[in-house]
């Protein structure tokens, strides 16, 4: 399944960054709060009520405190925070990686929990795509193999066969507009962070998902590799319009998007897209 290209270096080595060429981006995506027909749109991401809480021991500790909260067609949404906040928590649940102990997640109109396991299992592969801070690659597959599980996990073993080559060519083609052409046969040990980095997202991006939820996806890097890496993600988000919810420390970060939620002990604090009253 594997192939490995031309000129490729021994096992364990790393080659530099790959250059990907880019247009420049404005220091700012435009004013605070949603576009006015992205207000009006029907939510794709909605949630309810959202709780979530963890037995520790004797005692029950609540991490998420009724959460509601709508992601809409095309909207790029920033989550703010400090450690312990329950930003990554949050994110799971709406990529429906974990049960909200109360509340309501509703994905393209769908009660995702009311769902068969088979059914959400379905939904969360074709319609959310993940970005994490640690890539989570599978070391012993390849760049392209890595890019490809999202197909892989959806098809049967005779569906996989018939269709292999269009999910390949698919894949070949994010890898290569992320600059990876020349690294598809190599192993994540054989990878830089940014180029773990670059696969995870074509890996996110194969089923061309509706949604993408990314957990400090520049967290690990170095600045300059995480900027382009940046970069690259908030191209695709535009380009596809991609319901996009990017988790950050960084208010820089932040103020690339058009809006921006504040969390802090569970709750979310302030959402950019509500004037705060005089």
């Amino acid at each position: 399944m594997s192939e490995l290209p031309h000129g490729a270096p021994p096992t364990g080595g790393s080659a530099p960054e790959p250059q990907v060429p880019a247009e420049p981006r404005p220091e700012k995506r435009g004013a605070t709060g949603p576009f006015p027909q992205v207000a009006q749109r029907a939510p794709v991401l909605s949630v309810r009520g959202l709780r979530k809480s963890y037995k520790v021991g004797d005692r029950t500790l609540e991490i998420l405190h009724g959460i509601d909260l709508d992601l809409r067609p095309g909207e790029l949404v920033a989550l703010v925070g400090s450690s312990g906040a329950g930003k990554s928590t949050l994110l799971h649940i709406l990529g429906l990686l974990d049960k909200p102990t109360e509340g309501q997640v509703n994905v393209m109109a769908q009660d995702a929990w009311a769902r068969s396991t088979a059914e959400r299992a379905k939904l969360r592969n074709k319609e959310i795509g993940f970005v994490f801070q640690f890539y989570h690659l599978l070391p012993e597959l390849t760049a392209l193999e890595n890019a490809l599980l999202p197909a892989m996990i959806s098809e049967s073993r005779l569906s996989w066969v018939k269709n292999k080559k269009k999910h390949e060519d698919r894949a070949r083609e994010l890898l290569d507009r992320f600059g990876m052409t020349p690294r598809l046969g190599h192993r994540p040990p054989q990878l830089s962070g940014g180029e773990r980095q670059r696969v995870a997202m074509a890996r996110a991006l194969l089923h061309d998902p509706r949604i993408l939820l990314a957990d400090e996806p520049t967290g690990n890097l170095d600045s300059a590799t995480g900027e382009k890496v940046l970069q690259l993600l908030l191209e695709e988000q535009e380009r596809r319009e991609l319901s996009m919810v990017l988790v950050t420390h960084d208010e820089r970060i932040a103020g690339l998007c058009r809006r921006t939620l504040y969390m802090g002990d569970g709750q979310i604090q302030a959402d950019s897209a509500i004037p705060v009253p005089d």
